[in-house]
């Protein structure tokens, strides 16, 4: 029997992230991952066939689109014709490539990588069993559970990743559609969606509550359905799927509206099915240890420990949002936690964002929370039609609006729509957690012409000094 210091199970961002960690502080450490959709590899649904791919694609439909559209503004004369088979290689290049780095790293850490599925056996111990179906059993001090998610069902929608897809079936149609149904206007189904109306599908959106992407902000979200409704989405909110009936040619879904009406069938080509994801706990031998998993399927936790001496979650398989970026910073927190360093997740400051174009990038508090809250505050609020970057880019959709106590001017929301804003973010990510006030973002020197001189507008906009709009 194999003995470490922390077992890992699930090799996604907060499964490799966490072994990377063990690994450099010392701790013997393995990493329990069965691969994704029969392979070996790692990096979980992220690199595999979620984050990673759906970027690929999105950066080469973006391209495509621009190069019918855009080149010819800037004197560029082309005429594209898509590659589709090229587009999916290239996106499996990219993948293969960042799922070979994780394995360099690990051997440079000196992490176990053990190949097989991983489940719970008791106090301390961890069983593998591999393709073969041969059994082992590895002893650890420490277990940390980081399985992940799986996408969501929905009653009457059977996926059989043919006509009707998920998040992972989406990302390799075998050819264009001409129509596509997407069930869900969250982050999943918009940006996949947008990769297809990118390449010449039709596609609309069916959304069960009254507006798309719940958790931004309100005044965002409507400047980003505009801008998608522009780009030719249709959009039927207050809409419940009731059934979906697959055939040869394509998928007849039937909707009725929310608050009771006439149910109204749509045919498409394909019907993505996006509403969301739910955690990865089942087959985990938890009870092995004595976890009782919620009703949603996630595991309790007070500071990553489980109800289990010895036994961790991160990532996904626990509350909070389902982000990579949210699992690694867990990972490391767990991890030193572990090695008995003071692990730390700042919660109220993990960024969102929507890799459409334009892009949406959000951190902290929405202008409906701090209402809610009754928190007196003041906003800034900048368009980058008025940014001098985005003037001459063409990429003028958008406006940055930062949110400030009416007090203190401490930074409490950052909401950003337009060009690159999902690089941008970060600036406000760093300054909200130094506390920073918005006084100090304005008064601090940004390099022109960029768009990041949108964040010092707006934040100059709160006390009521834009200079540029």
């Amino acid at each position: 029997m194999a003995q470490y210091d922390v077992v890992i199970i699930g090799g996604g961002p907060g499964g490799y992230n966490a072994a990377i960690r063990a690994g450099q502080l010392g701790l013997k450490v393995a990493c329990v991952d069965k691969g994704v959709n029969g392979g070996d590899t790692l990096g979980g649904t992220c690199l595999n066939v979620g984050c990673m791919p759906s970027k690929a694609l999105l950066h080469a439909s973006e391209m495509f689109a621009a190069a019918g559209s855009e080149f010819a503004k800037l004197g560029i004369d082309v005429t594209p014709k898509l590659n589709l088979s090229q587009m999916m290689a290239q996106k499996a290049e990219s993948v293969t490539a960042l799922t070979k780095g994780i394995e360099f790293l690990f051997k440079k850490n000196k992490v176990d990588r053990v190949i097989g599925w991983g489940r719970l056996a008791g106090a301390g111990k961890v069983e593998v069993v591999d393709a073969a179906g041969k059994t082992t059993t590895l002893d650890a001090k420490n277990i940390v559970v980081a399985t992940g998610s799986e996408p969501a069902g929905l009653p009457g929608v059977t996926v059989d990743q043919d006509r009707i897809v998920d998040s992972t079936g989406a990302l390799s149609l075998p050819k264009v559609p001409k129509s596509l149904l997407v069930i869900g206007a969250g982050i999943i189904g918009l940006e996949l969606g947008s990769v297809w109306r990118r390449l010449g599908a039709e596609v609309t959106v069916v959304e069960f509550l009254d507006r798309i992407s719940p958790g931004m902000d309100a005044e965002v979200a409507k400047t980003f359905q505009r801008a998608l409704t522009k780009q030719g989405f249709t959009f039927k909110l207050s809409s419940k799927v009731t059934g979906a009936k697959a055939s040869k040619s394509g998928v007849e879904l039937t909707v009725e509206p929310v608050a009771g009406g006439a149910t109204e069938t749509l045919k498409a080509d394909y019907v993505l099915l996006a509403i969301g994801r739910r955690p990865f706990t089942e087959g985990l031998g938890l009870e092995s240890v004595g976890i009782t998993p919620d009703k949603r399927g996630f595991i309790p936790t007070d500071h990553w420990k489980t109800s289990a001496p010895g036994v961790w979650a991160i990532g996904d398989v626990t509350l909070g949002p389902m982000l990579a970026h949210k699992a690694e910073e867990e990972a490391v927190a767990c991890i030193e936690t572990i090695a008995g360093k003071a692990g730390h997740v700042n919660y109220g400051i993990v960024p969102s964002v929507v890799y459409t174009a334009p892009e949406v990038a959000w951190v902290g508090k929405t202008e409906e929370e701090l209402k809610a809250e009754g928190r007196a505050y003041k906003a800034g609020k900048f368009p980058f039609s008025a940014n001098s970057r985005a003037k001459i880019n063409h990429e003028t959709d958008g406006f940055v609006k930062i949110l400030a106590d009416a007090v203190t001017d401490e930074i409490l929301g950052a909401h950003l729509i337009g060009p690159s804003v999902s690089e941008m973010i970060g600036e406000y990510c760093v300054a909200m957690e130094f506390r920073a006030a918005s006084e100090d973002v304005a008064r601090t020197c940004h390099p022109h012409p960029t768009r990041s001189e949108a964040l010092r507008q707006a934040a100059m906009g709160v006390e009521g000094w834009t200079m540029q709009a």
